[in-house]
């Protein structure tokens, strides 16, 4: 399945964009633990900010569904760990994430990744 990345969430392609509000009640027919089960789902979503964005469509770097889960699970291996600001090194990519708003704020990429120096990180991730 692929998916895009609208407005610094990531949302399957096959799934029609509404138009309108963004928050529709839920329906008498739902049950509590479905709503209750998609607000926690939301709140596990990686974001990615404009910033990160612009760097990985300048780079065409594409992630997909695996790519994102393997970022989610090192970003919530970094937050058991107390991490807040994290370095995720991926394949040949490079991501700085914050860690308490599971957002990336940066990626780069191999050829830009050398000879650079993080800095404000107190953690990095290695993914494989």
């Amino acid at each position: 399945m692929s998916f895009r990345i609208i407005n610094g969430r990531i949302v399957p392609v096959d799934v029609p964009q509404q138009q309108g509000s963004v928050n529709k009640p839920a329906r008498s027919s739902d049950s509590f633990k479905n709503v209750l089960d998609t607000e926690i789902s939301k709140t596990k979503e990686v974001k990615i900010s404009g910033h990160a964005m612009e760097r990985l469509k300048r780079r065409n770097i594409e992630l997909d569904s695996n790519d994102l889960q393997k970022l989610t699970d090192a970003i919530d291996k970094a937050e058991t760990k107390g991490a807040r600001e994290s370095l995720l090194l991926y394949r040949d990519i490079a991501f700085i994430a914050s860690i308490k708003n599971k957002t990336i704020i940066t990626a780069i990429d191999g050829d830009s990744v050398k000879d650079n120096v993080f800095t404000n990180i107190d953690s990095a991730v290695i993914i494989s």
